[in-house]
């Protein structure tokens, strides 16, 4: 079936992301085809901009469009305290609890040998250099619940010992092999209450 190159480069270029297959990809692109023109620029627009102005806080690794960014910026924020997460979704889940005021740092990722990540793959010797500041009395290891989370959550516990931290764990409220950005806002809320030292 001949398809116009315009539209086959379209449906190539959506089946790039997550969870767009063949054919969503093809609804996708044909849906764009009935949009005005105008908000076609708007979305190309906004394609751009994500890739070219955000960067990465320079202290927590969160996505910014401003360095460092308005978290790590906030001077009403619990200085004491670093969450750690897997990466900027997860943050964004934390967020949303409206329980947590404290700092967040953002590994980029967890533990995996089987798909040859390693402790060196992530931001963790950034998190390493900030708990050298003896401000920070508590690390929240709010990896994902699943087999790569709770190891790197052990690791990071295990390389955190000699700062003399409290270093809790959040409770297991959410589902084992899970992730963190489908949490709602009460199981989130939930799992930060009932978190335990490690």
């Amino acid at each position: 079936m001949y398809v116009p190159e315009p539209i086959s480069k379209l449906i190539e270029g959506f089946m790039r992301l997550p969870g767009i297959g063949p054919k969503t990809a093809q609804r996708l692109a044909y849906y764009v085809l009935t949009m005005e023109e105008e908000d076609v620029m708007d979305l190309a627009k906004a394609l751009v901009r994500v890739q070219r102005d955000l960067c990465h806080c320079s202290i927590c690794g969160n996505i910014t469009d401003r360095d460092p960014c308005p978290i790590c910026s906030d001077k009403n924020r619990d200085r004491s305290v670093i969450c750690v997460v897997q990466d900027t979704k997860d943050l964004i889940a934390m967020e949303r609890t409206r329980e947590y005021n404290g700092l967040y740092h953002v590994l980029h990722g967890a533990i995996s040998p089987i798909e040859g990540i390693g402790p060196d793959d992530l931001k963790i010797s950034d998190l390493l250099k900030r708990l050298e500041d003896e401000t920070v009395k508590e690390l929240i290891l709010a990896t994902n619940p699943n087999i790569e989370g709770e190891a790197t959550a052990m690791y990071l516990s295990r390389l955190t010992k000699p700062f003399g931290l409290k270093v809790t764990r959040i409770a297991h409220g959410l589902p084992v092999g899970g992730d963190l950005e489908y949490a709602d806002e009460v199981t989130l809320t939930k799992a930060l209450e009932g978190r335990r030292e490690i």
